[in-house]
């Protein structure tokens, strides 16, 4: 499980630098974009959970939002509440909203990803039918009330090419955080991302 060693007054600050962000959770963009909603829990532990963000069409389901959730190690007494019903397999960004947090994302990289197979796990939940770049965005989710300020979660999403490519996503979350990741550090998000069983 990741540490949390970030001070109060730099997540203030971060949470300053990230007010130009959008307000729209990505569950409600991907309900305005395609009309339907859902949320399936593929994988989960109290570490790391990932999800399947998806919309529907009459009964063909297909992934928009493959997210892979890195929780960190805090004092989550005054969020357990609403953590317990993020272990329950319900939206991160809904359940806190509803709970009255202020939700920010502090972008660290946007890339994108290659998925040559598209008979691997990912490929087939989005629905590809041939090899594909896919959108990435990773950023740190903090949460803020009150006086109160939280690094919540490290969260790595990859994005349907017909949803959010990478220069959609740059559009909607340059990235604030410096330094830059390096190399190694981007092929462990890829690794992380891409870590599910592969097709024999």
């Amino acid at each position: 499980m990741l540490q949390n060693h970030i001070p109060p007054a730099v997540l203030a600050a971060a949470l300053s630098a990230c007010a130009v962000q959008p307000e729209i959770l990505n569950s409600e963009r991907i309900e305005q974009r395609f009309g339907s909603y859902e949320i399936e829990v593929i994988e989960q532990s109290s570490a790391v959970r990932r999800s399947n963000l998806y919309s529907t069409d009459g009964n063909v389901i297909t992934c928009r939002t493959y997210a892979v959730v890195e929780f960190v190690d805090s004092d989550m007494t005054d969020i357990a509440e609403t953590h317990s019903g993020v272990l329950a397999g319900e939206s991160i960004g809904a359940m806190f909203k509803t709970a009255g947090w202020v939700i920010e994302k502090e972008t660290f990289y946007v890339g994108e990803m290659q998925v040559a197979n598209p008979l691997h796990p990912i490929g087939r939940l989005m629905r590809l039918d041939a090899p594909a770049s896919l959108g990435v965005h990773a950023y740190r989710l903090l949460l803020s009330k009150k006086s109160r300020s939280i690094h919540y979660a490290t969260i790595v999403e990859t994005h349907h090419p017909d949803y959010l490519v990478e220069a959609d996503l740059l559009e909607l979350y340059p990235p604030v955080s410096e330094p830059r990741p390096t190399d190694d550090e981007i092929r462990a998000l890829i690794t992380l991302v891409l870590g599910v069983n592969q097709p024999n």
